[in-house]
């Protein structure tokens, strides 16, 4: 019975062990998730730098810290904010998925849309090069989520805001003609747009 009582004593003191040390790596792991998830986001290129027009989730018309609001037209982000404000009473908020971008920034969109749809020509449906981007000038904007890019396809040209292209409801620029004569008729998409020929 002794043998006994001293295997006992002696197994509580490492297995309490065993899941102190295993805690601890568990605990370090979790700490640690996100920025291992952000170095693999960037290294997969899903995020630009800041400098360069890049967003993380959740930014808004009102994030001045960062250069893609920011560095937008002054005229286009006060329509924007204009805009933001009356929705925001009706349970909307303007994120910004893409606002101003470098050249930089624009070039490798279009190489990346090159690679995910196999050609040039495709690629140019959703991407414009950098010489022809609105996105480059400060003059357009990607407007999050389903929400808001519905309430301003009802309400948009009152502010001078329109949708440019029918494949991209998120893509909106400043037009403000539109407040007394309504957005014109859309692009079906930036192929068709006699500015993207450059």
């Amino acid at each position: 019975m002794a043998a006994r009582t001293a295997t006992r004593g002696t197994f509580r003191p490492t297995a309490v062990g065993l899941v102190v040390v295993t805690a601890a790596i568990i605990g370090t792991l979790v700490y640690r998730a996100p920025s291992l998830i952000d170095a693999l986001r960037d290294r997969l290129g899903d995020t630009a730098a800041e400098a360069d027009g890049g967003l993380p989730g959740g930014v808004t018309v009102f994030d001045d810290r960062y250069p893609g609001v920011a560095n937008l037209d002054p005229d286009l982000l006060q329509a924007l904010r204009d805009a933001a404000m009356d929705a925001a009473a009706d349970g909307v908020v303007f994120y910004v998925n893409s606002g101003w971008r470098s050249r930089a920034y624009q070039n490798q969109l279009l190489r990346d849309a090159v690679a995910k749809y196999g050609s040039e020509e495709e690629a140019a449906r959703w991407v414009a090069t950098a010489d022809t981007s609105p996105h480059v000038s400060g003059h357009a904007i990607d407007v999050g989520r389903a929400d808001a890019t519905a309430w301003l396809s009802e309400h948009g040209a009152r502010y001078g805001l329109c949708q440019i292209y029918r494949n991209e409801p998120w893509h909106y620029e400043l037009r403000p003609e539109a407040i007394s004569r309504g957005c014109h008729l859309m692009y079906a998409d930036p192929t068709r747009d006699p500015r993207m020929r450059g």
